[in-house]
């Protein structure tokens, strides 16, 4: 009777957020030897891949067809092949796809390893002044359903609070939290690692107007100071 193929191995790549000179040996390592690489985009990663003169099959794993290609991709792992997810930007999983291929690998008894490396959340958090023996990260707050709920129930929270939001949506959440947290200590940071790098600290509407006045771009991480007074 012939022996069945071992399975191959799920690698969760992390990727630079910005300075492509943020990447570790191990992650070019695992990204030169596996068989396929499952990117967010294919065209944002094939510059990172370029960088590094790796060439590998790619195919594009995102939030709406993250369904059908885990599916395809765990097929693969099952016959033996190796197989690296990343996403845009920083750590899979986080505010990007990756939970449902890592949790079918799981339950089909795929190796899963993880390949640590960037985080916008950790980066801002570090360097925020806020503290950071104890926080909570909320991603992206929900566009329309739910959003009121979320915001009021981060209200009482006492950890320091992290929430990602882009350019376009900044200043519409900023002046909700304002309204409904209070004018608290907050940092935003955007284009962390980038040429534009840049940390806003203050009150709530002292980083509103220094938003409004500069023109909101770049990718943003806020950081909301936990309530002291949660009574």
């Amino acid at each position: 009777m012939e022996e069945p193929s071992s399975k191959g191995t799920l690698y969760i790549v992390s990727t630079p957020i910005g300075n492509l000179d943020d990447i570790t040996f191990r992650a070019i390592k695992i990204l030169s030897s596996v068989s396929i690489i499952a990117a967010e985009d294919t065209r944002k990663t094939k510059i990172l891949l370029d960088h590094y003169n790796i060439s590998k099959p790619m195919v594009s794993y995102f939030d709406h067809n993250e369904r059908f290609r885990s599916s395809q991709l765990v097929g693969k792992l099952l016959a033996g092949e190796s197989v690296a997810v990343v996403s845009d930007a920083g750590t899979p999983g986080i505010s990007d796809p990756a939970y449902r291929i890592v949790r079918e690998s799981i339950d089909n008894g795929i190796p899963v390893v993880p390949i640590p490396g960037p985080s916008a959340l950790l980066a801002a958090l570090v360097v925020s002044g806020l503290p950071t023996n104890s926080f909570v990260f909320e991603g992206f707050l929900p566009l329309k359903k739910g959003r009121k709920t979320k915001m009021e129930s981060l209200k009482s929270e006492e950890r320091t609070i992290i929430l990602y939001e882009s350019p376009h949506r900044i200043v519409k959440t900023l002046t909700e939290l304002q309204q409904r947290l209070g004018d608290r200590e907050i940092v935003v940071a955007r284009e962390i690692s980038k040429k534009f790098e840049e940390f806003l600290r203050g009150t709530t509407s002292e980083v509103l107007n220094k938003l409004t006045s500069s023109g909101p771009r770049g990718e943003f991480v806020i950081l909301i100071a936990g309530n002291t007074d949660p009574s």
